[in-house]
């Protein structure tokens, strides 16, 4: 069993910056692949981005590209999305989620844990 603690979230204006920031209570944390989805209200949870444990390879969301950036530090069990160039339609609740293994993947479906979310919003 995982535990993720979600933090960071607030209020920006457009163009503005935000990271948010997870914690996992786990010994193997490296063995974990690391995801950051959303979800605004009304809408399905989406996919933003994602990181392996063992090397570091990241992936994102076409929407977000270019734009965020997800960070892992495995001796700290966190997992960080730096967020810049912030658009309304970012505003949602932020959820950092954990799958069991290093198989890249943006399904939702097979990720094992998450966290309670942190809400992001971006006024224009």
């Amino acid at each position: 069993q995982v535990q993720l603690v979600e933090s960071g979230g607030g209020l920006v204006q457009a163009g503005g910056s935000l990271r948010v920031s997870c914690g996992a209570s786990t010994r193997t944390f490296r063995s974990y692949y690391m995801g950051w989805f959303r979800q605004a209200p009304g809408k399905e949870r989406e996919f933003v981005a994602a990181i392996s444990g063992s090397d570091g390879t990241a992936s994102y969301a076409d929407s977000v590209k270019g734009r965020f950036t997800i960070s892992r530090d495995n001796s700290k069990n966190t997992v960080n999305l730096q967020m810049n160039s912030l658009k309304p339609e970012d505003t949602a609740v932020y959820y950092c989620e954990a799958r069991v293994g290093t198989i890249p993947t943006s399904q939702r479906s097979r990720y094992h844990y998450w966290g309670q979310g942190t809400q992001v919003t971006v006024s224009s």
